[in-house]
């Protein structure tokens, strides 16, 4: 068992502040009012997350053998205080809200990857039970990880769809708590992309792993279902080809890089934490194609390695990061297998340096 530090108050969205930002400005007068409602909702969250206590020290299980989730869904009823009104409790039959059911499934579905793949029983890795809130807000058009549970809005119905239709999205989310429970990655600049990335990596899994999808069979792609008929896009972010997501005339094109040589200095969202991490995104997506079959078992049981490994440090850069992947996948699979010419070569092709 691997002990970390406290973990950090972070607030994690799946819809980065700069999509919002352009929302709000934009000349769609519902799509721009909605916008500044959520932009204004996370900022109060943020705000509260920063001011919160957060106690006890992460812990890693690495050898869970069994366990079984322990979900809870509440309903806001539009409003904002959490958790709100007790919906569906763990071994319930689904109701008649789909979005409760989706949630519910969402939360068994990451539960099942991290515990069947990974060995890990719940985000923290000793059986914390999974609980979810739905329909936050008026046309709350996002959802998040607070450090203690899941919420939920249903969208704008102008450019975003409810948000638990995307069961990656959930599994993002969750991921963050991993995170948080694990390397404790800081929200901000390449550490901070570096913490959206496993998200990515991990929410892509998930919906892989219900899917009983290879990596070849599957779309690499984060929040696909989530925008509106009208949005000329297909998802939130490409991890096959960062920067092709969206480019509509209200989102705005997708600005994610998939190289360092067009990585971007900015100073807002953290950083860029929800844009460069396109980067690391692209470097899993090769190595996952690049050794085939199912994503988990090879090039995303590197990647947890990593994460869970204690090597890892809070401000680790994209550099670091690769460099720990290479070594970790020379210890689990040999410095000549075909799993450590992969990432050599991931890394490479988007720019970051292993150190040889």
């Amino acid at each position: 068992m691997t002990a970390f530090p406290r973990p950090s108050r972070v607030f994690c969205t799946i819809v980065p502040p700069h999509l919002l930002d352009r929302l709000a400005r934009s000349g769609d007068t519902a799509a721009a009012a909605a916008a500044r409602r959520t932009l204004a909702a996370d900022e109060a969250n943020r705000a509260a997350r920063r001011l919160a206590t957060v106690t006890g020290t992460r812990t890693v299980a690495r050898d869970a053998a069994g366990g079984a989730p322990r979900r809870t869904v509440h309903d806001a009823e539009h409003g904002t205080r959490l958790p709100g009104k007790k919906v569906r409790a763990e071994g319930q039959e689904p109701g008649g809200d789909a979005t409760v059911n989706r949630a519910y499934a969402g939360l068994g579905a990451t539960f099942t990857l991290f515990l069947e793949a990974f060995r890990r029983d719940s985000v923290d890795g000793a059986g914390l039970p999974l609980d979810a809130t739905v329909h936050y807000g008026r046309e709350y058009a996002n959802a998040f990880w607070n450090g203690e549970q899941m919420v939920f809005g249903d969208g704008d119905g102008e450019v975003f769809e409810d948000f638990t239709l995307a069961v990656d999205v959930i599994g993002h989310e969750l991921a963050h708590g991993v995170t948080q429970y694990t390397a404790n990655l800081a929200y901000f600049s390449q550490p901070g992309a570096l913490n959206e990335s496993m998200s990515d990596v991990f929410g892509s899994l998930v919906k892989q792993y219900a899917l009983s999808q290879t990596a070849e069979q599957a779309d690499w792609l984060i929040g696909a279902g989530l925008l509106s008929d009208r949005v000329r896009g297909e998802a939130l972010r490409s991890m096959k080809a960062p920067g092709t997501a969206y480019d509509d005339d209200v989102l705005g094109k997708d600005p994610q890089p998939a190289r360092m040589a067009d990585y971007v200095d900015t100073a807002a969202d953290n950083g860029g934490v929800h844009i460069n991490s396109g980067i690391p995104n692209h470097a899993f997506y090769l190595t996952a194609t690049a050794l085939g079959g199912h994503a988990w078992e090879r090039a995303g049981q590197i990647w947890y390695d990593v994460l869970t490994g204690g090597k890892l440090k809070e401000t680790a850069d994209f550099a670091a990061f690769a460099r720990l992947t290479a070594a970790a996948a020379r210890e689990r699979y040999g410095a000549s297998g075909a799993e450590a010419e992969a990432v050599l070569k991931a890394w490479s092709t988007v720019g970051v340096p292993t150190g040889g």
